[in-house]
């Protein structure tokens, strides 16, 4: 098995390169899909929350208020740690879960949002990097996410920056032209991924 730590900062298109990594054959594991998963209403980790941050991060329907929580821990960096410590220990459970059951030859892809910021880069075979200029990052999530130019800053600065991320990465995915240059260095990286696993045989 190949174990591979996906990252890039908030509107870098990670997701992207992601899904495309799937559409090859990779096993992904989404850390932000699980996240959100593992504070569902009714699970340990939303009561967790609720009970750190006050009923004011749930919408009226019981589901998590993410925006809400997010403005109050970006501009925190101790309710930030808190909800870390909430969060994290829960995703990689799950997270080990999913890698148990994948296939013993699969090239397992690790969605991994925060990778630099938590020196995770020891626990993966091979670390993909998707950068993208941190100017481009900003216009994009003012433009597809309609985040206020405030919030979106916030969040960019509340990560690594580029140069922390480039200083692990094994691999660099340049995102800030067309989506069909995207394409082709994913057709170039998924080679270089299965001629790796396929050594480790």
């Amino acid at each position: 098995m190949l174990k591979v730590g996906l990252t890039g900062g908030i509107g870098s298109g990670k997701s992207e390169v992601s899904r495309r990594l799937a559409a090859r054959g990779a096993v992904v594991v989404d850390a932000d899909k699980i996240a959100r998963e593992v504070v569902e209403p009714g699970t340990p980790g939303l009561a967790q929350i609720v009970a750190a941050f006050g009923e004011g991060v749930l919408r009226p329907d019981g589901t998590l208020d993410r925006e809400r929580l997010g403005s109050i821990v970006f501009a925190d960096t101790e309710k930030l740690r808190i909800l870390n410590g909430i969060v994290h220990p829960k995703v990689g459970e799950r997270s080990e879960q999913l890698q148990r059951e994948a296939p013993d030859d699969a090239v397992v892809v690790y969605d991994v949002p925060l990778l630099a910021e938590n020196n995770l880069a020891p626990l993966y075979d091979v670390v993909i990097v998707v950068d993208t200029p941190d100017d481009v990052r900003l216009e994009r999530l003012l433009r597809s996410r309609g985040m206020s130019e405030a919030d979106a800053r916030a969040r960019i600065a509340a990560q690594a920056s580029r140069e922390d991320r480039l200083r692990i990465a094994d691999i660099v995915i340049g995102n800030e032209g067309s989506l069909d240059q995207l394409e082709a260095q994913v057709d170039r990286v998924w080679q270089d991924l299965s001629t790796r696993a396929s050594s480790q045989r």
